[in-house]
């Protein structure tokens, strides 16, 4: 008999080996889900402090947002500009660009859009539609590209840049739809004239949701593809772990930086467009809702991932769609929901320094198991 048959053989049981696979990669999931639930527990305590209950909101939330067919009606509206506004944040960070001026994009879209559809109203409908599509993402896709080039070739921090184009691309649309394109029938709201209805953007057949809805989800297909599928999304992913790496490996980062970023853009003027032409019907006020703000956070708590962006979108168009019933029901401001998510955001940015330093998300804590 030989000693190999009596000396002990060392195996981990197959849970352990089972676990050391894959909590690894559960880490990109539980702190996001921890952070949320972390933000969820402290706006209750502030419910509480203001003499609220967190059981009623949190139940207001469910059936306003997703406890009936009508609820996910008002969910889904605000699904298609999330995504697109949310992707205008992830798209950049791939490069380690932080792009916060995805409302401004969405603002020039949906401006250019409603222009671009009353100069074309003698075309055919589908030539129409398309020319207000390319409009829409060619003006958010300059907006945001010109961030990404002050960025690369003058220092600009993005960040500020980004933020002051939104505000200019208010101030603009603000300019234009109270001045040379305001339709003189417009007297109480300042609005370009109303698109013909042949322009208008209807609803999906079985869902009560336009269809900007499913061109969020293939934007994010699209998204997902290039980073992760393609030479591009690689080169981009090296430059956005080390830029000067990767000027030494000759990658045209200059130009992934400008793309990127255009992209991002594109997508945010393209969430502009299917505000005018599927629920406003014109360019006025109501375009500065404030979704290239809630699109940051969609962005953050899906870690850039544009697969995992729209669930994180469907869960916060709930809580945005709920707005209108916490405020009638519990007689609380129209700003709660930004309280909630400014709190989420917080903790969303302070559960950053825990990736990498919990024991339980690392290999070597469950190959000793």
């Amino acid at each position: 008999m030989s000693s190999l048959e009596h000396s002990p053989v060392q195996t981990r049981p197959t849970g352990a080996r089972f676990l050391a696979g894959l909590m690894p990669r559960a880490e990109a999931v539980a702190i996001p889900v921890g952070a949320l639930l972390a933000g969820f527990a402290a706006f209750s305590v502030f419910l509480l402090f203001v003499g609220k209950s967190p059981v009623e909101f949190f139940a207001l939330v469910w059936k306003a947002g997703f406890s009936s067919a009508f609820s996910w009606q008002n969910t889904l509206s605000r699904v298609a500009p999330l995504v697109l506004a949310a992707l205008c944040v992830a798209l950049p960070a791939r490069l380690g660009l932080v792009v916060i001026g995805g409302e401004g994009a969405i603002v020039l879209g949906g401006l250019a859009a409603a222009v671009t559809g009353t100069a074309a109203a003698g075309l055919p409908a589908g030539a129409g539609m398309m020319a207000m599509v390319l409009a829409g993402m060619a003006l958010g896709g300059l907006c945001i590209g010109a961030v990404g080039a002050l960025r690369i070739k003058r220092g600009v921090n993005e960040t500020i840049s980004s933020l002051l184009m939104a505000y200019i691309a208010i101030a603009l649309l603000n300019h234009f739809v109270e001045g040379p394109f305001r339709d003189p029938a417009s007297l109480n709201k300042p609005s370009t004239a109303p698109l013909a209805e042949a322009l208008r953007v209807g609803d999906m057949p079985f869902i009560a949701a336009h269809w900007g809805v499913l061109a969020g989800v293939a934007a994010c297909l699209i998204s997902w593809i290039l980073i992760e599928r393609t030479t591009l999304g690689f080169a981009a992913r090296i430059a956005g772990d080390n830029v000067r790496a990767a000027q030494v490996q000759g990658l045209p980062v200059s130009r992934l930086v400008i793309g990127f970023s255009a992209l991002g853009g594109a997508f945010a003027g393209l969430a502009g467009y299917f505000e005018v032409a599927a629920v406003h019907g014109s360019a006025n006020a109501s375009l500065i809702a404030g979704y290239g703000y809630t699109g940051i956070l969609v962005a953050f708590l899906a870690r850039h991932n544009p697969l995992a962006i729209l669930p994180v979108a469907i869960l916060l168009g709930g809580f945005e769609a709920s707005s209108g019933l916490i405020q009638r029901r519990m007689d609380l401001p129209d700003a709660t929901i930004l309280v909630f998510e400014g709190m989420v955001f917080v903790i969303i940015l302070l559960s950053e320094m825990l990736y990498g330093r919990l024991r339980a998300f690392t290999p070597g804590f469950w190959e000793t198991r």
